[in-house]
């Protein structure tokens, strides 16, 4: 849905200082969040767009005071609470626990069938691409407006690109469709496109946006013909 998470081309935040020489993790429990995510996904907690949508619920403050592993744990929490994976007055007392004895070593599990599975996925991820009957609406060259109405649900069309206007570049076929996947109404694949934009489309006349592109994946029924 729209709201504080959907960051990209917002102005007021300060510049981006990446850290240098940053590592993977910045704590080990970041390191069990990783491997949670799949791990919940198999067992049904949530798809990924239902998992990135849980992400969505954080409180706006909450959301920018917070780390990036810190918003998977609030969904995976989420979605484990409604799945009945986890019990929320049994989490509550584990957490005080381990707050009250922070030297104390969480409990581990040995699954190696779940591991073998983890160490196959992991590295190169799940496959969305779905086959559909439906041809492309569009070809690449063709110039399309990104639809600007508001989203009340989980979406993948970026704020700073509604409305405006770019150049398909690239069609890769159909795709799981974030939209519905992330209410639990199916996959709904539909076609997926590279759309081209001017920076001077979405920012104007900002410093160096002459001489820039972005180029960002948009499925068809965010678009439409120019």
């Amino acid at each position: 849905m729209d709201g504080v998470h959907d960051l990209g081309g917002r102005h007021g935040l300060g510049a981006i200082r990446p850290e240098a020489d940053e590592p993977v993790f910045h704590a080990d429990w970041e390191r069990s969040v990783l491997v949670m995510f799949p791990a919940m996904a198999m067992a049904g907690a949530f798809n990924l767009d239902q998992f990135r949508a849980g992400m969505e619920q954080i409180p706006p403050a909450e959301y920018l005071s917070s780390t990036y592993y810190e918003h998977w744990m609030h969904s995976m929490i989420r979605h484990g609470v409604e799945a009945g994976i986890f019990d929320p007055e049994d989490l509550e007392r584990r957490t005080q626990h381990y707050l009250e004895h922070p030297e104390e070593a969480a409990p581990k599990a040995a699954k190696p069938e779940m591991v073998e599975t983890l160490r196959q996925l992991i590295p190169s991820g799940d496959d969305y691409r779905r086959e559909v009957e439906a041809a492309p609406v569009f070809d690449v060259g063709d110039q399309v407006r990104v639809r600007p109405e508001v989203s009340t649900t989980h979406t993948r069309r970026a704020g700073y690109v509604r409305g405006r206007v770019g150049d398909i570049v690239a069609a890769h076929g159909a795709y799981v469709y974030p939209d519905s996947n992330a209410l639990g109404l199916g996959e709904d694949p539909h076609h997926l496109y590279t759309v081209r934009f001017d920076a001077t489309e979405l920012w104007g006349d900002e410093p160096g946006a002459a001489n820039a592109v972005i180029h960002i994946d948009l499925w068809e029924p965010y678009l439409v013909r120019v």
